[in-house]
């Protein structure tokens, strides 16, 4: 049985790996980290890359908090205990070029002083701009690594991510998926040691799918129309994240690090006022394929 030390002494090392790849996938910009605490008790490691090659700006945080269950999170997560600990890996990259993906990675672990405990996370992709190759390219990985672990995995979290990733008041899904997960214990068919290892190989599979996405075309030209359309996407992303995002609001209402929860909305992003695509463009095509249920292994 491991111990919580492992398990954060883990995740920061993916942290680490995860920077050092994007770092050399962009050529150019480097992370900056902020150090932080939390008065009731742990801390964390932000770090942010802007103004890239490739990425405009990422952040890969790293945070391993723990203290009392407030009230509030008994009322949010229905907690049993006293004390708990929290600690993960979250990760958003947004690109310069509108035809490269917004991608989003979050591996946690949480555990309460009674003994109860549970993983979750995950890995989806938002193109500004939908490339079917480049999709199942993406689901492809996602599936060799949960295969490896258990076969059930890939299209129960593929079909949980389109379930999560979607934005009710737009009727769309924010991107083409991926997997998400939470709440797995040994109940969901592996051990403890199991589940960690799963959340640790999803971890360092993010960098490679990520280049994979971008080493397909590092420069891909695009003009001021692209450009605005990946900020409409953009803002799309934000309303998801402010509105609908579990793990946002949660952070906001339990006093979690501003700058850190935020690290995850673009630079710039923009609202157009009733926008329609033209007839047969790339931006109608995008948003047809922003549905559920899509078979991307198959498209």
């Amino acid at each position: 049985m491991f111990s919580k030390e492992e398990v954060i002494k883990r995740f920061k090392s993916v942290q680490d790996y995860i920077c050092e790849q994007l770092e050399s996938l962009d050529g150019k910009s480097n992370f900056h980290e902020d150090i932080w605490n939390r008065e009731e008790g742990g801390g964390g490691r932000t770090r942010v890359l802007t103004d890239g090659n490739i990425i405009e700006k990422g952040g890969v945080n790293f945070s391993a908090v723990h203290g009392p269950v407030s009230e509030v999170m008994k009322k949010q997560l229905g907690l049993d205990g006293n004390q708990f600990l929290a600690t993960g890996v979250s990760i958003v990259i947004h690109p310069k070029n509108p035809f490269h993906p917004i991608m989003h990675m979050n591996v946690r672990y949480f555990e309460m002083d009674t003994g109860a405990y549970w993983f979750g996370g995950g890995i989806d992709m938002t193109p500004h701009y939908i490339d079917l190759e480049k999709a199942k390219m993406f689901h492809q990985d996602l599936k060799l690594v949960c295969d490896k672990y258990n076969v059930d995995f890939y299209p129960r979290f593929k079909k949980w991510a389109d379930d999560y990733f979607f934005i009710p008041h737009r009727n769309e899904t924010r991107g083409v998926g991926g997997i998400f997960y939470d709440h797995l214990t040994e109940k969901d068919g592996l051990s403890k040691e199991e589940l960690l290892d799963y959340a640790i190989s999803l971890g360092e599979l993010f960098p490679k799918v990520y280049s994979d996405q971008i080493n397909a075309d590092r420069e891909p030209s695009y003009n001021q129309a692209n450009e605005e359309w990946r900020n409409l996407r953009r803002g799309r992303y934000v309303e998801f994240n402010l509105v609908n995002d579990r793990g946002t609001k949660f952070g906001l209402k339990t006093g979690g690090r501003i700058e850190s929860i935020l690290m995850s909305l673009p630079k710039n992003a923009s609202w157009f006022y009733d926008f329609k695509p033209e007839e047969a463009s790339n931006e109608e095509l995008t948003l047809k394929y922003l549905k559920k249920d899509i078979d991307w292994l198959k498209v």
